[in-house]
C-alpha cells in the first residue's frame, strides 16, 4: 500500500522519502480576490460566442450577472445562457446540447456550484459531436471512448466545495428507482481555465456554503489518506487543510472567517481528488445521491465523522501499522487539536468532526426519506471508484453501521 511519504532513513535530516508519482493535467489557474475582472479578457481570447451555464438562482440573481453581461457586450462577445437547477441529469445535458448545437458556440463558461460546472463540462464536450452523454457515462451505457473534440471551457466556482473546476469529471445524476450518479470522464473535458475569485462566495447561501465547506474538507482528508496519495498530494492536502482551519469555524459566531482561505482549500481539494482519489464517504455518497434528493455536499458532510471513525476502527483492528492512522492524527493537529499520541489524535479528530456536523446542522439521512429498508441498495452501490482508494477495505456490515449511525 503506497501512502505517499515516509520518514527519511537518514537520522536528523527531517527529510521525507519521495516515491514515484504522476500528475494529471490541470487547468490554467487564476486565483484571487478581484480576479473575476479578468473573465471577459479570458473569454475574448477563446472566441466570440459563449454558452454560459449557471446554477438555478444565486449567481443570476446577483449584481455580478448584470456586470458580466455589460462587460460581454462591451467586448463584442455574443452569448446565450442556460440554468441548471440542482444536480444535472443526462436529460438536461442532452437537451442543452441539442438546442444549441447550431448556434456557432466557440466556448462554454460554467459559473456556479459544482453541479453547474459539471454540466458545463459535459455540454462543452458534447456540443461539437452532438452525441448523447449516455453513450459515455461510466457503468450505465455502452461506455464508448470519447474522441472529442471538446469546446474550450472556463470554470468559475461560486461555492467553495467540490473543486470541480480542477477535474475532468462531469458527474450526472438520475434520481429514483433505477437511478444513478455516474461520471462522464475524460481529460478533454478538463477546463481550459479555472478562475477562482473568493469574492464570488458572497452570493452563496450560508447553509449551502457550510455544507460545501464540509465537502471540501472531506475531499482533502480522503485524498490525504488515500492509497494513491503521494508526496505531491500530501503537500497540497496539508496546505488545504490548514487553510480550511484558518477560514472556517462552524463552532464560532462567524463560521466563514476568511472566504479566501476557504476558496483556496476547496480548489486544492479538487486537485487532490483528481490526483489521489477519495474514500468511503464519497463511496457512500454516490448511491445516496442517486436514490434520494440529498445534495452532494450534505451527503458528504453528514457522513464524514462516522465514516472516519469506521475507517479508524477498521485500521486499528486489521492494519494497526498503517500510515493512515498517523495521518488522521496529524490532521487533528492541523485543525487545532493537538494530542500526545496517534490514538488520542485519531479520537480527537472524530470528536471534532462530529461537533462540526452538529454545528452545521447537517441533516440525517432520514430527512431525505431514507429508511433502514433502503440500506441494502445503498450498500450494494457503494463499491465505486471512490471506495477503491479508501485506506482499508470496509465490509458491508461496516458500511451498514456507518449509514445506520446517520439515519
Amino acid at each position: 500500500m503506497n501512502m505517499g511519504t515516509t520518514e527519511s532513513a537518514a537520522p536528523g535530516t527531517g527529510a521525507l522519502s519521495v516515491g514515484p508519482f504522476g500528475v494529471a493535467a490541470l487547468p490554467r489557474i487564476i486565483f484571487g480576490a478581484g480576479s473575476f475582472d479578468q473573465l471577459t479578457d479570458v473569454l475574448a481570447s477563446l472566441g466570440t460566442r459563449v454558452l454560459i451555464v449557471t446554477g438555478g438562482r444565486s449567481f443570476v440573481g446577483s449584481e455580478r450577472w448584470a456586470q458580466l453581461q455589460g462587460r460581454l457586450k462591451d467586448a463584442g462577445l455574443g452569448w446565450v445562457q442556460v440554468s441548471i437547477a440542482g444536480e444535472p441529469s443526462p436529460e438536461q445535458v442532452d437537451e442543452v446540447v441539442g438546442q444549441y448545437g447550431d448556434y456557432g458556440i466557440d466556448m462554454v463558461l460554467g459559473i456556479g456550484g459544482g453541479s453547474a460546472l459539471d454540466a458545463a463540462k459535459a455540454i462543452a464536450g458534447l456540443l461539437p459531436v452532438q452525441h448523447s452523454v449516455m453513450e459515455y457515462l461510466e457503468g450505465v451505457g455502452p461506455e464508448l471512448p470519447y474522441r472529442g473534440p471538446s469546446l474550450p471551457l472556463v470554470a468559475v466556482p461560486t461555492t467553495a466545495g467540490t473543486g470541480s473546476e480542477m477535474t475532468k469529471n462531469a458527474v450526472l445524476t438520475r434520481h429514483g428507482t433505477g437511478g444513478f450518479k455516474k461520471s462522464f470522464r475524460d481529460e478533454k473535458l478538463l477546463p481550459r481555465v479555472a478562475l477562482v475569485d473568493p469574492d464570488l462566495l458572497h452570493s452563496c447561501p450560508p447553509q449551502v456554503l457550510m455544507a460545501n465547506a464540509m465537502d471540501a474538507l472531506t475531499q482533502l482528508l480522503e485524498s490525504y489518506v488515500s492509497t494513491r496519495a503521494s508526496a505531491f498530494t500530501d503537500a497540497l492536502a496539508q496546505s488545504g487543510i490548514k487553510a480550511f482551519a484558518a477560514g472556517f469555524d462552524p463552532l464560532g459566531a462567524t463560521p466563514v472567517r476568511d472566504p479566501g482561505q476557504l476558496a483556496y482549500a476547496a480548489m486544492l481539494s479538487g486537485i487532490c481528488l483528481a490526483q489521489a482519489g477519495l474514500g468511503s464517504v464519497h463511496g457512500m455518497a454516490s448511491p445516496l445521491g442517486a436514490c434520494f434528493p440529498i445534495p452532494h455536499g450534505v451527503a458528504c458532510g453528514t457522513l464524514l465523522a462516522m465514516a472516519t471513525a469506521m475507517n479508524i476502527a477498521a485500521l486499528r483492528e486489521r492494519a494497526p501499522t498503517s500510515q493512515a492512522l498517523a495521518k488522521y492524527a496529524r490532521v487533528a493537529g492541523w485543525l487545532g487539536v493537538e494530542e500526545d499520541s496517534i490514538e488520542a489524535g485519531c479520537d480527537a479528530l472524530v470528536g471534532l468532526l462530529d461537533s462540526w456536523i452538529e454545528a452545521c446542522e447537517l441533516p440525517r439521512l432520514s430527512a431525505f426519506g431514507m429508511t433502514e429498508a433502503d440500506l441494502p441498495g445503498v450498500i450494494a452501490g457503494s463499491g465505486g471508484n471512490s471506495m477503491k482508494t479508501n485506506p482499508i477495505v470496509l465490509s458491508d456490515n461496516e458500511i451498514r453501521q456507518a449509514l445506520l449511525a446517520r439515519l
